[in-house]
């Protein structure tokens, strides 16, 4: 892909908002491999942001840059108001971070594990029983409190994670692939615990191998790809940047088939299945321009169906699968 592609916010040219999360430049390399190559980040207060890329592409290593578990080797960065180099330890006590692999003590209960991390947030005993309590509540995990963590099941335990991680009361959160390995149900799960924490009003910055759910969840959506931000924007300002875009129509009667693909030019043909492929922004002036025509020639189609390109074709457009059309690399930046 071309390597001028470049994020750049779509707010105008106007003030952008208050940031949860900035960064400028952050780089960082092992030996010789370099593993962040500059990225900048502006995610507003109160919004769910998803960093998507291949393995290996950076994304965990820029969760631990700005949640402090590492330092960059060069560039800036503020979270929760605070700079990342002088002021890691107000930043450490304003977020909350959930990894890949549970941090749930599985040899001790549900409700130790919360007094726990109560006592690790330093709240008197009183208040940390009572945040436990109302937190195991609100995570549907109330009748399984005094059972081992062992026993519970990948999203219960999933569950208990975030739990813990919401007992300091963070304003930013850090979801670093926090549904992998769960079944669809216990995903949805998260998706809608996500959503109530930043209704709530707290920041999420989410990884994920899966791009249904940043589609679901995010404001907006970042694709890293060899340490570089190679695009950024709103999910449906994403899947503009990719070709493929098409209306389907399919016929019954052969004539009326014959006659839409002489009436209708750059279609595609399926002659077996009596289908063409029509090239579509999916926009309604498109759909309406394309009706119109079939209108004036008389023609009625059997099947109209729509189909735009999702997330999968960004991601494999954006990370190695083919070139994002300059022009339409506007519509993200």
């Amino acid at each position: 892909m071309p390597s001028s592609v470049m994020p750049m916010p779509t707010q105008g040219d106007g003030p952008q908002p208050p940031a949860a999360i900035s960064a400028t430049g952050l780089r960082k390399s092992y030996g010789d491999k370099t593993v962040l190559d500059g990225i900048d980040l502006h995610i507003p207060a109160g919004s769910v942001f998803a960093l998507l890329g291949p393995n290996g592409a950076g994304k965990t290593t820029a969760v631990k840059i700005l949640s402090t578990l590492i330092t960059p080797d060069a560039g800036e960065a503020r979270v929760a108001g605070h700079d990342l180099l002088t002021h890691p330890q107000a930043i450490r006590a304003t977020i909350g971070v959930t990894g890949q692999f549970s941090a749930v003590d599985g040899l001790i209960t549900g409700a130790e594990n919360m007094l726990l991390m109560a006592d690790l947030h330093h709240l008197p005993k009183r208040e940390g029983r009572r945040t436990a309590t109302e937190l195991l509540e609100r995570f549907d995990l109330s009748t399984a409190a005094d059972k081992p963590a062992a026993t519970y099941s990948g999203g219960m335990k999933r569950r208990l994670d975030i739990a813990m991680t919401l007992v300091g009361s963070p304003r930013v959160i850090f979801l670093d692939e926090p549904t992998t390995g769960l079944d669809p149900r216990s995903r949805h799960t998260m998706w809608q615990i996500i959503r109530t924490l930043v209704a709530d009003g707290v920041t999420v910055f989410l990884t994920t191998q899966y791009l249904e759910e940043a589609d679901q969840l995010a404001d907006r959506i970042a694709v890293l790809d060899n340490g570089r931000i190679a695009a950024e924007g709103t999910p449906d300002q994403l899947k503009r940047l990719v070709p493929g875009g098409h209306v389907r129509l399919r016929f019954t009667d052969p004539t009326a088939y014959r006659t839409a693909a002489a009436t209708l030019r750059d279609t595609t043909r399926d002659d077996d299945l009596l289908t063409l492929h029509v090239p579509s922004d999916g926009s309604q002036r498109e759909l309406r321009s394309l009706l119109d025509r079939l209108d004036a020639a008389g023609i009625e189609a059997d099947e109209l169906t729509l189909h735009t390109p999702d997330l999968d074709d960004v991601f494999f457009a954006l990370t190695g699968g083919f070139d994002v059309p300059h022009q339409n690399q506007e519509t993200a930046r």
